[in-house]
């Protein structure tokens, strides 16, 4: 059975404050974006991963930690890369609840949407979002998702993605717990680049200005509405219509979506 695992854009990202656990509570909208990796998963005689396409740092792929936390029977998964990592897109996170899902329905677990969003948690904060197949409010870790009231449909999106990484750790270390997330659905879009702020952007733009300037430069081509995505460091543009790509086209990975 082969998915095309798709990668996520966070629209509004606060973080209130920080938890006894170590993590922080956060409020947000998640919303799928159709930049897809390749995830086939068959019955085997033995377990075997592979993957294809970008490379992925590490031994212990997120797919593979999915499937060992279902201890499902063997099977044969393969992984073919495409979106970028490091960007705040949530396609590890995609890759991982996708295997949760091909693995139950490939060996027939009957587990419940509830039950794949308990062990997607488990896996990290924003992978429990991928179990379901539209836009959520994440709150709490980002693992409490209620269904948004919002549609980009028609809308086209630009992705920047720059040579840059941003650790988790990196991102955190300058936020100053605190704002509040606003209704997002009660705001309409045009109102969005003054009510909607990502309260990691203002420490990780100092540290990569490159990340600033494609925002800049999102809204110089007409953007509607521009943000870095998650803890970086990709940043998304939200067009009315297909936009020229020449002003960024030296600044990273772009990639042009219609939602």
């Amino acid at each position: 059975m082969i998915a095309f695992p798709p990668c996520k854009i966070n629209l509004g990202l606060n973080v209130l404050r920080k938890r006894n656990d170590g993590y922080h509570d956060l409020e947000t909208c998640f919303y799928p974006i159709p930049w897809t990796d390749i995830l086939e998963v068959i019955p085997s005689d033995d377990f075997e991963f592979t993957v294809s396409g970008n490379a992925i740092p590490g031994d212990d792929n997120l797919c593979v930690k999915a499937y060992r936390l279902l201890n499902a029977p063997p099977a044969k998964i393969h992984l073919h890369k495409i979106i970028p990592m490091g960007a705040g897109l949530g396609g590890g996170s995609s890759d991982a609840a996708w295997t949760l899902r091909l693995l139950n329905d490939v060996f027939g677990l009957k587990l419940s949407k509830d039950d794949l969003k308990k062990y997607a948690a488990k896996i990290g904060s924003d992978c429990a979002f991928f179990i379901d197949d539209g836009p959520m409010i994440g709150t709490g870790r980002g693992e409490v998702l209620t269904p948004a009231r919002i549609s980009l449909e028609g809308k086209f999106i630009v992705i920047v993605k720059p040579d840059v990484h941003v650790s988790t750790a990196e991102a955190y270390a300058g936020i100053k717990p605190g704002s509040k997330h606003s209704d997002i659905g009660n705001i309409p879009i045009e109102a969005w680049k003054t009510s909607l702020m990502n309260d990691f952007e203002e420490t990780i733009f100092e540290k990569f200005p490159v990340i600033r300037l494609i925002k800049e430069q999102l809204y110089t081509a007409g953007a509607v509405y521009a943000s870095m995505s998650g803890s970086g460091s990709a940043v998304y543009g939200i067009f009315n219509a297909p936009p020229s790509t020449s002003s960024i086209s030296g600044l990273g990975i772009v990639r042009l979506l219609q939602v």
